[in-house]
């Protein structure tokens, strides 16, 4: 397995290192579409899976999820999240045994969802509906700390509303300090996506690459070529990819990715899992 460039005490380590430099913005990625996000001594954590849940429940089946990375932490050693949130609710997303332990070692954490998630999330993280922050395209931004959020519509592979016409699926525009970070969940290109996005001046993009093949049997996501276009698009600053190299069947390489980003000039960061890039 894939072993984390930094995991368990020596990540904790880092990002208490990074505290003292508290006016830049710190970000690791914890593997899939997960990133921690630490500005001024506050803590953003986004679509985090940090368990073997997946594993578990399809071993045995014509579609393992076989763990391509090793974990870079335990939720339960987290005690200082303020903000976690999930874009959709596919596990990888919204996964009760990370959620849950997270949830017990920070008592006050605020955990955003989908409103029309809503239900669905306290379910399976067994709290009640009251306990979680709903979020929906069209709402005024929500000031949670420093962090402020903007909702947008994603597409896994369809914009899918419910019976209110909320989205299931959201990207989420995060304003801290003097950047703004676009991070899209699951999602393929759609019209009217890039000018949705380009209402604000995206500093960094944080974008699935792993494609999508119906013989996989899941809903896809970008191709490298179409996320290093959708970053040229919207004038992002960097793109970071993210969605690869967590399970063997769904996966691709980010040389791919980076080779299509310089193919048209959009600047990129491939990080590591449990690497930290300071901005």
């Amino acid at each position: 397995m894939i072993k984390p460039v930094l995991q368990d005490d020596a990540f904790l380590e880092d990002v208490d290192r990074a505290k003292s430099e508290p006016n830049k913005l710190h970000l690791w990625w914890l593997g899939q579409s997960g990133f921690l996000i630490q500005w001024q001594n506050h803590h953003l954590l986004i679509d985090p899976y940090l368990s073997d849940s997946l594993t578990k429940k399809y071993g045995g089946t014509n579609k393992p999820h076989v763990q391509m990375t090793e974990r870079v932490i335990a939720p339960e050693q987290l005690g200082f999240v303020d903000v976690v949130t999930s874009s959709h609710n596919h596990t990888d997303h919204l996964d009760g045994d990370t959620l849950i332990p997270l949830l017990r070692t920070n008592p006050g954490l605020r955990v955003l969802v989908p409103r029309a998630n809503v239900n669905f999330a306290a379910e399976r993280l067994q709290v009640s509906a009251e306990k979680l922050t709903p979020i929906r395209v069209g709402d005024e931004a929500m000031k949670i700390g420093p962090f402020t959020f903007h909702a947008i519509p994603s597409a896994h592979e369809t914009l899918e509303q419910d019976e209110n016409g909320d989205y299931r699926c959201m990207g989420l525009i995060v304003q801290v300090g003097n950047w703004t970070i676009y991070h899209s969940g699951d999602c393929i290109p759609y019209d009217g996506l890039v000018d949705r996005i380009k209402k604000w001046k995206i500093d960094l993009a944080l974008i699935p690459i792993n494609g999508r093949d119906p013989a996989r049997g899941v809903a896809g996501n970008f191709t490298s070529e179409e996320a290093s276009q959708l970053g040229k698009e919207i004038n992002a600053g960097l793109v970071i990819p993210c969605h690869y190299e967590m399970f063997e069947f769904n996966t691709v390489s980010p040389h791919k990715f980076a080779k299509a980003a310089e193919k048209i000039g959009q600047d990129y960061h491939v990080l590591k899992c449990g690497e930290r890039l300071g901005l």
